[in-house]
C-alpha cells in the first residue's frame, strides 16, 4: 500500500513543472517514504529515488527521508542497512545542503540515551560531507554543528581511572577521537587561507576549543603521562591546545585579563570568545598536567626576547606617566608578574623578572610612582608584591641624595603609598607564613626610614605618620607575631609529644596549624617544619624590635 503511494505521488510529481508542489504532494511522499523504509522496501524506495526523471523532486522533497533511514541504521538490520546506506548517499549528493544539515543536527540531538553514541558516530561522516558542500560560506555553518557535537559529548560520562579510559565504556574516548578527526579537514582548509585571526573559520574553530577546554575536557581527570600508554583523552586535549595555538598565543590566553570586562574586536564579545572556564582548564592542562607544555616556554621565550629588544632602545626614566596610558606599558609588566608567579619553567620565571625590573627603570620618577601603587593594588601574591616594596625602598633612597630631590617619594605625595605598603591585610589575624615576603620587605623599608630619614629632618614625612603606623601595622603585627608564635609553639610540643617512644620516621602525621592542615609527614618532618616557622616570626620580630628602638631613641 505505502510502496503504490510513494510510486503514484512520484509519478506525479514528475509532470509538475518549476518543483511547484502542493503540500498534499509532500505529506504523501514523507508519509509512504517512511512506511516504505520502516517495512522494509528501502531497495524499492533506491530504485525510485535515483531515477533521473525523480531527481527534481528527490531534491525538493528527499531530505525529508533522513529520520527513518537514520532510525532503521541505528537498529542495524543487516538486510536493510546496505539500500538505506545507498539511500542516504544519494540524498547527501542531491537535495539543498542547508536542508540536509537541519535534518542531521535533528538527528544527532533527537537520539535517545542508548542510542546517543552511536548516532553521533553514524552521523559524523554525513555532516562532513554536508558541511563541504558549502564551501567558502560553510563556517557558520560547522559552527553550529560543532556546537551540537559538543554538547552530545558532554552527555557522556568521564571515566576516572586509566583503566576506566582503556575500557572506554562509557566512549567518550571514542567520540572524542572522532570528532577530532571530524575537525581536521576544516584545520587543514583554515591553515591553506591567508592568516587573518578574524577569519570566520578560525573562529569558529577557536570557539570549538574553547568549548572543548570547558567541556568535556574541565570535568575529565587526566591520568599522568606515560609513554608506554596511549590516552585517547590526552590526545584529544594535546590537539586541541595545538589548534588554539594555531589562531592564538597560549602565553596571551594563560595571562589573559578574564576580570575585566571589555569588548573584543571582531565577531564575539571578549567572555563569549574566551571563557573563564575555558582558560581556567586551559591553565590547568598546560601547568598540572603539562599538556602542550613543550610549545609554552619556546613560545613564551621568544616573546621575551621581543620585549627585551624594544626595551633596550628606550632610555631610563623617560617613559612618563602619560604614557602609561598606552596598555603596552602597564599590560605587558603584569604579565611578567604571570610569568614569574605561574610558569613552571625557572629559567622563564628568572627571565621574566629581569624584564619586570627592566620595564620598571624605564618609568619617570612619577611613572614608577603610579606603576607601584597600580601593582600594588591589583597584586595577590606576596613575593611580587615584595619586590615592588622593595623597589620602593631604592626610589625613596635614590631621592634622599643631594640633587634628586622630587615631589613623589618624600614628603606628602609618599604618604599614601606608605599607607599602601605598611598595613596588614587582615589585621592581626594576618596569615603571616603567607604574606612573609611582603610583611619582611614591608618591615625593612620602615626600619630603612626611621634609621634613614632623621626625626629632625623628616624628609619622607614618616616621623609624621607614626602614630598612624603603630597603630596600623606595628602593634597589629606584634599582636599577629604573639599569637602566631603561640599557635606553633602549641603544635610544637603536641608534635614532640607524640613523637617520643616511636621509631624515627616510623609514623606518619597530619598537624593544623590554624584552620590549615599541613602535609602528611613523618613526624621528625612536622618538628621541622614548626621550627622553621618559628624561626620566622624570630627574624620578623627581631625587625619590628629594632624599628620600636629607633622610635624609642628618637622620641
Amino acid at each position: 500500500m505505502a510502496l503504490e503511494q510513494l510510486s503514484d505521488v512520484v509519478q506525479k510529481c514528475q509532470a509538475v513543472q518549476d518543483d511547484k508542489y502542493s503540500p498534499e504532494d509532500y505529506d504523501v511522499f514523507n508519509t509512504a517514504g517512511r512506511t516504505c523504509i520502516e517495512e522494509g522496501h528501502s531497495a524499492q524506495v533506491l530504485s525510485i529515488l535515483v531515477d533521473e526523471k525523480n531527481q527534481a523532486m528527490v531534491k525538493c522533497m528527499g531530505w525529508n527521508l533522513l529520520d527513518p533511514l537514520v532510525q532503521v541504521m541505528l537498529k542495524q538490520e543487516v538486510k536493510n542497512r546496505p539500500h538505506c546506506q545507498a539511500i542516504l548517499k544519494h540524498l547527501l549528493k542531491v537535495c539543498s545542503p542547508k536542508e540536509l544539515l537541519v535534518g542531521l543536527l535533528e538527528q544527532v540531538e533527537e537520539a535517545p540515551v542508548e542510542l546517543l553514541v552511536s548516532a553521533f558516530l553514524l552521523l559524523l561522516k554525513p555532516l562532513k560531507e554536508v558541511l563541504m558542500r558549502l564551501g567558502e560560506r560553510k563556517a557558520s555553518s560547522l559552527g553550529m554543528v560543532l556546537a551540537t557535537l559538543l554538547e552530545q559529548v558532554a552527555k557522556l560520562p568521564t571515566p576516572r581511572s586509566r583503566e576506566q579510559e582503556a575500557d572506554d565504556f562509557h566512549p567518550l574516548c571514542h567520540c572524542c577521537t572522532s570528532l577530532m578527526a571530524f575537525v581536521r579537514p576544516f584545520v587543514d582548509e583554515a591553515r591553506a587561507r591567508r592568516p587573518n585571526k578574524e577569519d570566520e573559520l578560525r573562529v569558529e574553530l577557536l570557539k570549538f576549543c574553547m568549548k572543548s577546554l570547558s567541556e568535556p575536557l574541565l570535568q575529565v581527570q587526566l591520568q599522568d603521562s606515560d609513554p608506554l600508554a596511549v590516552s585517547p583523552l590526552r590526545e584529544f586535549a594535546l590537539d586541541v591546545l595545538v589548534l588554539i595555538i594555531f589562531n592564538e598565543s597560549l602565553p596571551s590566553l594563560v595571562s589573559h585579563p578574564v576580570l575585566r570586562k571589555r569588548r573584543a574586536e571582531g565577531f564575539l564579545e571578549e567572555e563569549v570568545r574566551y571563557p573563564k572556564e575555558s582558560l581556567a582548564s586551559l591553565a590547568h592542562l598546560l601547568f598540572v598536567h603539562h599538556v602542550a607544555i613543550d610549545t609554552f616556554p619556546a613560545i613564551l621565550s621568544h616573546h621575551q626576547e621581543l620585549y627585551e629588544k624594544s626595551l633596550v632602545t628606550v632610555v631610563d626614566g623617560s617613559v612618563s606617566v602619560n604614557e602609561l596610558e598606552i596598555k603596552t606599558f602597564t599590560s605587558v609588566p603584569q604579565n611578567l608578574v604571570k610569568i614569574m608567579t605561574l610558569c613552571p619553567a625557572h629559567h622563564l620565571r628568572t627571565k621574566g623578572l629581569k624584564l619586570l625590573q627592566l620595564s620598571i627603570d624605564k618609568f619617570d620618577v612619577e611613572a614608577k610612582y603610579k606603576f607601584f601603587e597600580c601593582m600594588l593594588k591589583v597584586s595577590s601574591h606576596s613575593g611580587v608584591e615584595g619586590y615592588i616594596i622593595k623597589n620602593i625602598r631604592s626610589q625613596i633612597d635614590f631621592s634622599l641624595k643631594p640633587g634628586n630631590e622630587n615631589d613623589w617619594f618624600l614628603g606628602a605625595h609618599l604618604m599614601p603609598l606608605l599607607r599602601q605598603v605598611l598595613v596588614l591585610p587582615d589585621g592581626p589575624e594576618t596569615d603571616l607564613l603567607q604574606n612573609l615576603d611582603r610583611l619582611m620587605e614591608s618591615l625593612n623599608l620602615l626600619r630603612y626610614l626611621v634609621l634613614r630619614d632623621k626625626v629632625t629632618q623628616n624628609q619622607t614625612g614618616v616621623w609624621t605618620e607614626l602614630t598612624h603606623l603603630e597603630e596600623r601595622f606595628m602593634r597589629p603585627l606584634r599582636v599577629g607575631l604573639n599569637m602566631s608564635r603561640a599557635h606553633y609553639e602549641m603544635e610544637l610540643q603536641r608534635t614532640m609529644a607524640g613523637h617520643k617512644g616511636k621509631v624515627k620516621g616510623d609514623s606518619m602525621l597530619s598537624v593544623a596549624v590554624g584552620d590549615e592542615q599541613l602535609p602528611h609527614m613523618t613526624s621528625e618532618s612536622q618538628i621541622q617544619a614548626l621550627h622553621s616557622a618559628l624561626h620566622t616570626f624570630d627574624m620578623m620580630e627581631s625587625v619590628l624590635v629594632r624599628v620600636e628602638e629607633v622610635v624609642q631613641e628618637s622620641s
